[in-house]
C-alpha cells in the first residue's frame, strides 16, 4: 500500500495546482476510480473543477477532499523545489504533501484495495473533490452539495482528509468546526483640517472606544464541544497618510468564530446594539462563510475512533478548533462528519512535509473504516 500511496502523492504534488486551479490532478484520480467501477459526474463551475463519483448502493460514505494548494511563495525559501516531491529521512516534502494531496492519495489507494478485497461490499462509496477549498470556496463543494440536494442524493457519512492531526496521524480528529462570520464596518465622520478639529468629526477618536467594547464583548461561554466565541480585528484603515487631515471615515474588518450557542443573526444583533448604544454613525456589511456544525455521536465517529485505537493504541482527542473546512457545506444534509487526516504542523509553510509512515497508517485506517462500515 505505502509504495502506491507515495507514487500517487508524488504525481499529484508535481502538478502546481495553486487554488483554484486543478491542472489535471482530478483527471488522474477520476481515471483510477473509473477503472474500479465508479460512475463520475463532473460539475465544473467557472475556474473551479469538481467531481462526484459513486459506486454501490445503500448508505453513502463520502471521501471529501481538494486538489488545490496554497502558493508556495518564493522557491528560494524552500530547501527543495516545492513541486518536485522529495523523500528525505522518512518524510515526503512538497506543497500539498499534508494539505491535502497526501491524504487524497491514501483515500484513493485505500478504496482501490477495499474494492478489490470486497467486490460485493454493502453500502455506497463516493468521492467529492474540488479545486476551490483554499481560495473563495464559492464554486466548489457548496455547488456540488446544492446539486446533490436538488437530486435528493444524500450523504450519510462524510470522511474529510484535512490535516486534523497534531503530532502523529490520528491523535486528534475533528468532529465539528466553529462558524465564521466577517463584518466590514465603516464608521463615518467629517473630514477636516487637523488644526481645526472643532470643524470636523474624527471617526478614529469616536470609533476606538467602541471597538474596544466590541472586542471585549463576551458573546457566550462555549459548551462541551466548542470554546467561547471569539472576536478579532483583522484590518483597520483610515486616512491617506497625510498628517494634517482628519479622515472622513474609519474602516474596520473583524472576524467572529462562533459556537452552536449562538446563531449568526444573534451575533449581528449583539454587535449592532453596541454600535447603536454609542451613537455611532456607521454602515456595516456581514459575510457568513459557514455556520458551526458538530457530530456528537454516531456510527461514523465510533468507527473512526475504534480504527485509530486499533492501529495507534490511543484514543483520539475530539476537537472543533482551527479554521473552517468544507464540512460546513456537507452539514447542510445533516450528515455525520469526521475529519481524519495527516499532521498540520507544516501546512501552508515552506518545506511542507508528511511522515511516510503516517501516510501508510492513514491508508490502513481509511480501509479499515470502510471494512467496519460495509464489508
Amino acid at each position: 500500500m505505502i509504495c502506491s500511496i507515495i507514487k500517487l502523492a508524488q504525481k499529484l504534488i508535481r502538478i502546481p495546482s495553486i487554488s483554484p486551479q486543478d491542472l489535471g490532478c482530478q483527471d488522474i484520480i477520476i481515471n483510477r476510480l473509473r477503472k474500479i467501477g465508479f460512475q463520475v459526474k463532473i460539475i465544473n463551475i467557472n475556474n473551479t473543477k469538481n467531481f462526484w463519483a459513486v459506486k454501490g448502493i445503500g448508505k453513502t460514505l463520502t471521501f471529501l477532499g481538494h486538489t488545490d494548494v496554497v502558493s508556495p511563495g518564493e522557491n528560494k525559501n524552500w530547501d527543495t523545489n516545492p513541486f518536485d516531491p522529495v523523500i528525505n529521512n522518512g518524510f515526503l516534502f512538497g506543497r500539498g504533501a499534508s494539505d491535502m494531496k497526501g491524504s487524497l492519495s491514501a483515500m484513493v489507494i485505500a478504496v482501490e484495495n477495499f474494492v478489490k478485497k470486497n467486490p460485493n461490499h454493502k453500502g455506497r462509496l463516493s468521492f467529492l473533490i474540488t479545486s476551490d477549498e483554499e481560495s473563495s470556496a464559492i464554486d466548489g463543494t457548496i455547488k456540488v452539495i446544492e446539486y446533490l440536494i436538488s437530486k435528493k442524493d444524500i450523504i450519510d457519512y462524510c470522511l474529510i482528509g484535512e490535516p486534523s492531526s497534531t503530532n502523529s496521524v490520528g491523535d486528534v480528529i475533528k468532529n465539528g468546526r466553529r462558524g465564521s462570520i466577517t463584518a466590514n464596518l465603516t464608521i463615518h465622520g467629517i473630514q477636516g483640517h487637523i488644526a481645526y478639529p472643532e470643524l470636523a468629526d474624527n471617526p478614529i477618536h469616536k470609533g476606538l472606544p467602541v471597538l474596544l467594547k466590541i472586542i471585549s464583548t463576551k458573546l457566550d461561554n462555549g459548551n462541551d464541544f466548542f470554546t467561547p466565541t471569539t472576536i478579532n480585528i483583522a484590518n483597520i484603515k483610515a486616512g491617506d497618510g497625510t498628517n494634517n487631515i482628519i479622515p472622513g471615515s474609519l474602516f474596520v474588518q473583524f472576524n467572529i468564530r462562533f459556537s452552536t450557542e449562538l446563531s449568526d443573526a444573534e451575533i449581528k444583533s449583539k454587535i449592532q446594539n453596541v454600535l447603536d448604544e454609542n451613537n455611532i454613525n456607521y454602515s456595516i456589511r456581514w459575510y457568513l462563510s459557514g455556520k458551526p456544525f458538530i457530530t456528537k455521536k454516531g456510527l461514523l465517529l465510533d468507527t473512526v475512533v475504534e480504527s485509530i485505537m486499533h492501529f495507534k493504541k490511543i484514543k483520539p482527542i475530539l476537537s472543533t478548533s482551527g479554521g473552517t473546512s468544507d464540512g460546513r457545506f456537507v452539514s447542510l444534509m445533516g450528515s455525520e462528519i469526521v475529519e481524519l487526516g495527516l499532521t498540520n504542523n507544516t501546512i501552508h509553510k515552506v518545506n511542507e512535509c508528511v511522515k511516510i509512515s503516517d501516510l501508510q497508517i492513514l491508508g490502513l485506517m481509511y480501509e479499515d473504516i470502510m471494512k467496519k462500515l460495509f464489508a
